[in-house]
């Protein structure tokens, strides 16, 4: 997200168009029953527009970004 404020969770869409920002640290696991079924480790399930491969993508993208510090370049070498 080149220019924009870092991502700090991963965004996705209802099944109904709405959008919804969602902790990734909170999935437990993922089904595509053909809908994508995101399951919560607090026992709630979401279905999202999503397929599951965009899903786990959005994650790992969120997880290197966090991992991966955004210093400027040393001036000095």
């Amino acid at each position: 997200m080149p220019g924009s404020v870092r991502q700090l969770m991963i965004q996705v869409t209802r099944i109904n168009h709405l959008p919804l920002v969602l902790n990734s640290d909170l999935i437990e696991h993922l089904e595509s029953t053909p809908d994508t079924v995101i399951s919560l480790t607090n026992g709630q399930k979401l279905v999202v527009r999503e397929s599951v491969d965009e899903v786990v993508k959005r994650v790992i993208e969120f997880r290197r970004s966090i991992q991966v510090p955004n210093f400027p370049p040393d001036p000095y070498g």
